[in-house]
């Protein structure tokens, strides 16, 4: 039965080494060796004075033999322990530290890591170990702001309609359409929230069903901007979008492409003044198609180019969620795209200079 321990196995490897390289020397010169003996006395087989050599001197040369050979395994098995127990304790130690390190990770010391001072594989294998520590800390945190978050964003409304319910129990709020009204909006911010929450974990978990298939990246471009037309001329807003014809082809998942732009479209008229231009382009690059919606809003700094598609994430602090949306839509827009084998990004020269967010998916 082996040993459990690395360490116990490691040495007792070492040891069946040394075991099995002295059990060949000692059936070489035990077997073989009275041969060459003789053969170097000058007494080949069949010589009658190799016959006639003395009894005695066969046995001093056994018995020679044998307590070399004793004297040598004795020397190699000694020698075999002391570095066996070296060698395993260098291997095995920083596996018990990681043992030791993973034992406090899975009772939820995210923050542990282990010492890259090792050389080769053992070195690799900290270093890999210490960034999969990292990835689920940084997981662990962003659940924790996760929950905070949905809290943070449950409680107006929650607040809101439990007041405005108490005041109607009590006769202080009048049940009139407006009263039904603003509550009725609190219940569709509740709901909005929801279902953009299980559709980003949906998302995320790879857990959407995707229609992947060559489709016309333009033309979807065409059918956003013109759904988004009426709201953006009320505001004098100008929409721009592909020429008709045929388009660079994408694989993507048509109705979570317009998904996406849709978002895009959406952040940007929140942002875009009055008169001003909206730019949908698509272009064909080596292996992708990009597709991008550019506005002349008041841009990003640099520090905000990935932090837009974090969860509840505003450019604008002193915007209410009822006007900003949730803040969880570019974190959405991301997921699909990963989703579909492609990335989002956000791009701005500058604050006061506009931002262009673009979506890029692999080529049909």
């Amino acid at each position: 039965m082996l040993p459990r321990s690395l360490r116990a196995r490691l040495l007792a490897a070492f040891v069946l080494v040394g075991v099995a390289a002295l059990a060949t020397v000692g059936v070489a010169v035990l077997l073989i060796g009275p041969a060459y003996f003789a053969e170097a006395m000058g007494h080949l087989p069949g010589d009658p004075m190799g016959q006639s050599m003395a009894e005695s001197t066969q046995r001093a040369f056994a018995d020679a033999m044998r307590q070399t050979l004793l004297a040598a395994s004795i020397s190699a098995l000694v020698a075999s322990l002391v570095l066996g127990l070296a060698v395993a304790a260098r291997i095995a130690r920083p596996m018990s530290v990681m043992a030791r390190a993973a034992n406090r990770i899975a009772g939820g010391h995210y923050d542990e890591r282990v010492p890259v001072d090792e050389p080769g594989e053992l070195g690799d294998l900290a270093l890999s170990f210490n960034e999969m520590a990292a990835s689920l800390d940084a997981t662990e945190q962003r659940r924790l702001q996760l929950v905070g978050d949905v809290a943070h964003e449950l409680r107006t409304p929650l607040a809101t309609l439990d007041g405005y319910l108490e005041g109607l129990e009590d006769g202080v709020v009048l049940p009139t359409p407006q009263t039904w009204h603003l509550l009725r909006s609190e219940t569709g911010r509740l709901t909005r929230l929801v279902n953009e929450l299980s559709e980003l974990w949906r998302a995320e978990a790879h857990q959407l069903p995707l229609r992947v298939e060559a489709i016309d990246a333009a033309a979807v471009a065409r059918d956003v901007g013109g759904r988004f037309a009426p709201q953006a001329g009320a505001r004098g807003i100008a929409i721009e979008v592909p020429p008709a014809g045929e388009g660079p082809m994408a694989r993507a998942d048509h109705d979570r492409l317009a998904q996406i732009l849709a978002n895009y479209m959406s952040n940007a008229l929140r942002h875009a003044p009055d008169g001003s231009t909206i730019r949908i382009t698509t272009a064909a690059m080596p292996g992708h198609v990009r597709l991008a919606v550019a506005d002349d809003g008041p841009g990003l700094a640099p520090d905000q180019l990935e932090a837009v598609f974090e969860r509840f994430y505003r450019v604008d602090a002193a915007r209410s969620r009822a006007v900003g949306g949730t803040g969880i839509g570019l974190a959405i827009v991301r997921a699909l795209a990963e989703a579909m084998d492609g990335q989002a990004w956000a791009e701005s020269p500058g604050l006061g200079r506009g931002a262009t967010f673009v979506v890029e998916l692999p080529a049909a």
